[in-house]
């Protein structure tokens, strides 16, 4: 059965249908060669259609150990190819078993390059008898999308507080403000620190200080952060109280709260194959990225230093500000499957900070 990608500037992408149900979400590519369970599991794909530029997927099987959240936050998995033999169709097994819908032979190059060039709009995965009905269907789903409350950080914040023991009994207590966390984030805290508590994205300033931490995380997420409430005022009377680290959604709230502008990237960064230089660690090294936005560095306050750059269009990857006690980081640290090279600030955080 035919599937298409219909979006909703008006393009139509013609392909394979090979199961789920029909689903609309922003339409983003990511360039990663390995990894395809991470990306489906990380919540700061919530309400995405992932576009794979690498040709195979699926090809080494599955292992829930590698999940970085309960379930798959994905609308959409949009291939070249899938593994697809009696040996091994796990991949795709677990797509559809999980109704996420699965297009494979689509011309993800001709795709990719709209999207770079065009931005990445809103569009659906349907399968339809022609394009006039796909072209009908999607238009439904995309403004049925569309009324989501856009606060997309709180739709993945786990509604209760959740404490974890850490591995290390004289390391810190760190209060994780859960913006959408991957498990890794939670992994390279565990394995530094004795304790860990994660709080729900609109938790107070007074629950978070009565846990009296002895530094705080704001972790990944998925939207704009313009559109997530309370976290940026929370975050801005806890500045100077106690050490904070952002990652990614975290270093955009982070930068909100310091005064700061964001704005939204063109077609974004999602991929595992990004150079940064990072005059903290002093070096130069790929990392796993994945966000829509960035912040403007010309709004940055006098006392908060430009530390990592992003070394394929020259945007803020990361500040540090030693009067204030943060350290925002545009990327993924924690990356798994890879690349490791910075993991290493999670100890910085840890060694420096706390």
């Amino acid at each position: 059965m035919k599937g298409y990608l219909v979006l909703e500037s008006g393009e139509l992408y013609t392909g394979l249908w090979q199961g789920g149900e029909d689903r609309a979400g922003e339409v983003v590519f990511n360039t990663s060669h390995s990894g395809y369970e991470e990306i489906a599991t990380d919540p700061s794909y919530f309400s995405q259609i992932v576009v794979m530029t690498a040709p195979m997927q699926g090809n080494y099987g599955v292992e829930d150990d590698v999940w970085e959240s309960r379930r798959l936050w994905i609308e959409g998995f949009v291939c070249l190819e899938i593994q697809d033999t009696e040996r091994d169709h796990a991949w795709k097994k677990r797509l559809t078993d999980n109704k996420i819908p699965l297009v494979t032979e689509l011309d993800t190059r001709n795709l990719v390059l709209r999207l770079r060039q065009g931005g990445t709009p809103w569009g659906a995965l349907v399968h339809a008898a022609s394009e006039q009905e796909a072209r009908q269907k999607a238009q439904v789903l995309i403004a049925q999308k569309k009324t989501l409350d856009k606060d997309w950080v709180y739709l993945t914040s786990r509604p209760q507080a959740e404490t974890r023991r850490g591995e290390n009994m004289v390391g810190p207590r760190v209060a994780v403000l859960d913006f959408g966390s991957k498990e890794n984030i939670l992994r390279e805290l565990q394995s530094r620190c004795s304790e860990v508590k994660i709080f729900n994205s609109r938790s107070s300033v007074q629950e978070i200080l009565e846990y009296n931490p002895d530094g705080i995380m704001l972790t990944n997420g998925p939207g704009d952060p313009a559109d997530v409430k309370m976290a940026t005022g929370t975050v801005r009377e806890l500045l100077g109280v106690k050490p904070i680290f952002g990652i990614c959604m975290g270093h955009q709230i982070l930068a909100l709260a310091l005064g700061a502008k964001t704005y939204k990237l063109k077609f974004g960064h999602r991929g595992s194959n990004h150079p940064i230089r990072d005059t903290l660690l002093n070096q130069i090294y790929m990392t796993s990225q994945n966000h829509g936005y960035a912040v403007e560095e010309g709004s940055l306050p006098g006392d908060v230093k430009v530390t990592h750059v992003n070394l394929n269009d020259g945007t803020v990857a990361g500040f540090y500000s030693e009067k204030k006690k943060c350290l925002g980081i545009q990327y993924h640290p924690e990356s798994c499957p890879g690349p490791h090279e910075a993991a290493g600030l999670f100890s910085y955080f840890v060694e420096r900070m706390i």
